[in-house]
């Protein structure tokens, strides 16, 4: 069985002298922001799973056998609630955002699909609910990515930008995605600050890495406890990658869940960053299919 080449393992990238991304009006950052949707897709046992999914949330992981309530109630949050703070103060600020969007989460909330036909936002598709991707055959995962994208285009009118698997890819996931076709990149990578292309079946695919490291799902890990923490973390990395960028511009991508940051002891945190970023010069802030589009246009593989 012949190798495949996007899977071999890259130590090395960019090396120490990264690739000029050449940001618009010569920004010296790219900072996106990511926006998961995906409350009403998750394990439970109402769509026939054996336990209900308590990951990031107020409980922890119980993960006792059954149905768990309080679970449910605090996914609903974040659709019936937290998504619209957080749309709001994107909103207030005019900034762009990124939607991570699960397709049966939309499907089950049409009114955030309404708000997001006529938003600035661009959507990346996050699978059609949670599920393990390496767990399923490649006509199984062939099926998920199509169930997907024709979904997302009937919940919000246009097709995703984008892919990034919720429990990360299999190793069939980047070349379905290619052989299904009109997607700019995906982000099931987390290895650089700087998108970069692969080679899929002869053909040229782009990755624009992801970050589990500025996400706020370290609230529901310990590794977080207040606004503060959230706003210092933030800050401090966006600090250095300013400052790396008068040489060497790179991207920094932030996670957001409607059901962790959309509570207002952890959204004041997401507030003040949102304003201390607009207070410098020369940072593109930007959608993740912004980035994709300006990496087709002004670096394509040579």
């Amino acid at each position: 069985m012949k190798p495949v080449v996007h899977l071999d393992r890259d130590f090395i990238g960019y090396g120490p002298q990264p690739v000029d991304p050449r940001w618009p009006d010569g920004a010296r950052l790219a900072l996106n922001f990511v926006i998961n949707v995906e409350e009403g897709s998750e394990p439970s046992v109402g769509d026939g799973d054996a336990i209900t999914e308590s990951a990031l949330t107020e409980g922890g992981s119980g993960s006792f056998p059954g149905r768990d309530l309080a679970a449910e109630s605090m996914f609903e949050y974040g659709s019936r609630v937290g998504f619209w703070r957080l749309a709001r103060l994107f909103e207030e600020r005019g900034l762009p955002a990124t939607i991570m969007a699960c397709a049966l989460a939309l499907e089950r909330n049409p009114e955030i699909c309404r708000y997001l036909r006529q938003s600035s936002f661009d959507v990346c598709a996050h699978g059609w609910r949670w599920e393990h991707h390496r767990g399923l055959s490649v006509e199984e995962e062939r099926e998920r990515i199509a169930s997907t994208v024709k979904s997302l285009e009937a919940t919000v009118g246009r097709r995703p930008d984008g892919w990034y698997c919720r429990y990360g890819p299999s190793v069939n996931t980047r070349n379905l995605l290619v052989e299904e076709g009109g997607f700019l990149y995906d982000s099931d990578a987390y290895n650089d600050e700087l998108p970069y292309w692969v080679s899929v079946e002869g053909k040229n695919h782009l990755v624009v890495p992801y970050s589990l490291t500025n996400n706020d799902a370290k609230f529901m890990r310990g590794a977080m406890a207040t606004s503060d923490d959230f706003f210092n973390f933030l800050r401090d990395a966006f600090d250095m990658l300013y400052a790396e960028g008068e040489r060497t511009p790179k991207m920094m991508s932030v996670g957001l869940h409607l059901r962790i940051t959309g509570h207002p002891g952890r959204a004041a945190g997401l507030q003040r960053f949102l304003d201390y970023v607009k207070q410098h010069q020369d940072v593109w802030i930007c959608r993740r299919g912004d980035i994709a589009r300006h990496w087709h246009q002004h670096h394509q593989p040579t």
